[in-house]
């Protein structure tokens, strides 16, 4: 009798908390996710900054891991630095080549992972893979971070 109690108990408070659990992001808000995260290349792709500030949260970070001989840390570059150096940039000598997107949505959290190949003046300079950490402000779906590897392709 004790242990149906017990049970009984715990059903009535795991109950309301599993009905409250996050059951993911709408296909709409994916393809919306997809479209900000596309929108980053093609704006390198095009050297358009105009096109890949807008994108971005105001307080937005980029980062690297920087592996040189097993003494691994994290390179962070203000993303403001980032977006004049693609506006400098000759269209389509940045192209980032994405070979899959896996995206995980909370609420107005979204999180994607894509792993890369990068070329410039279509030459492959290095791979990896990018982890975006993106939130929906005003209804859209905006990057606040993105951290990545780089190492020589395989």
């Amino acid at each position: 009798m004790k242990i149906f109690t017990l049970l009984l108990i715990l059903s009535l408070i795991a109950g309301p908390l599993v009905a409250q659990m996050p059951t993911g992001g709408s296909d709409r808000d994916e393809a919306a996710v997809r479209a900000s995260v596309n929108q980053l290349f093609d704006g390198m792709k095009k050297a358009d900054s105009t096109m890949i500030r807008e994108i971005f949260t105001p307080y937005a970070r980029l980062q690297t891991v920087v592996n040189k001989a097993g003494d691994v840390s994290i390179q962070d570059d203000p993303i403001g630095k980032f977006i004049t150096s693609v506006g400098k940039a000759k269209a389509g000598s940045l192209d980032e080549r994405l070979s899959g997107m896996d995206i995980k949505i909370d609420g107005e959290l979204a999180t994607v992972w894509t792993p890369y190949s990068f070329y410039f003046d279509g030459q492959q300079r290095h791979c990896g893979a990018n982890a975006f950490t993106l939130v929906k402000t005003g209804g859209i779906w905006r990057i606040h971070n993105i951290i990545d590897t780089r190492r020589k392709c395989l």
